[in-house]
């Protein structure tokens, strides 16, 4: 079977490389896992797999499927979890969204591809600043502290420390673990009195550490 690259195709890949391009340039500026030539691969190799599958190699669907499948796994790679935060997800859902545009090229919808580019670069760029709005005006966040000693009259003298700091704090799970207490709060404030609680908890004596 001839799969000769006719000009078609090629307009593809370099639109392909050119969306990938605009994506990945904000993700390396912003310095996220998935930076400019992983974005671009990842554009480009599905607009390959659809020029493929547009050729007679299998079919559409299965094509399609495995696309989506492979990506799924390259972004389950960039997704990191500790006990209380996730991180990467925006960088798995850019890397997702980057091989539908790649998709898009690859069966010659050019023009609808550098709008979706255009649109997720918008995304991107207005996310921090909703994110920081939102900051700004209420936050919940989960708290760990380590106490020095495994004392449980610490926990209710550090409440009592900071009655006077505006959030509301609930304390949900308390552990001992080789003679030290950790103890781990639910917090919700504005941003200006989170501040304050972490410089009140780094200034206090009996804590070893906190998150």
């Amino acid at each position: 079977m001839d799969l000769a690259i006719d000009s078609k195709d090629l307009i593809s890949m370099l639109t392909a490389i050119l969306c990938g391009g605009i994506i990945g340039f904000e993700r390396e500026y912003k310095n996220k896992s998935a930076g400019f030539r992983t974005i671009v691969l990842i554009t480009l190799g599905s607009t390959i797999f659809t020029i493929v599958s547009r050729h007679g190699v299998g079919t559409d669907d299965r094509i399609s499927a495995n696309i989506i499948t492979g990506i799924g796994f390259i972004g389950a790679g960039v997704i990191f979890k500790d006990q209380f935060s996730v991180w990467g997800l925006t960088t798995a859902a850019v890397i997702w969204t980057s091989a539908a545009i790649g998709m898009t090229t690859g069966v010659g919808y050019h023009a609808l591809a550098f709008v979706f580019t255009i649109i997720t670069l918008i995304i991107l760029l207005l996310v921090t600043r909703i994110e920081k709005l939102i900051w700004a005006l209420q936050k919940q966040k989960m708290v760990s502290v380590t106490f020095r000693d495994p004392d449980f009259g610490q926990i209710q003298m550090l409440e009592n420390r900071i009655t006077d700091i505006d959030f509301s704090m609930e304390l949900i799970q308390l552990s001992k673990e080789n003679d030290l207490l950790t103890a781990v709060w639910q917090v919700s404030g504005k941003k200006q009195y989170l501040l304050k609680l972490n410089q009140t908890l780094a200034t206090s004596p009996e804590i070893i550490s906190f998150k």
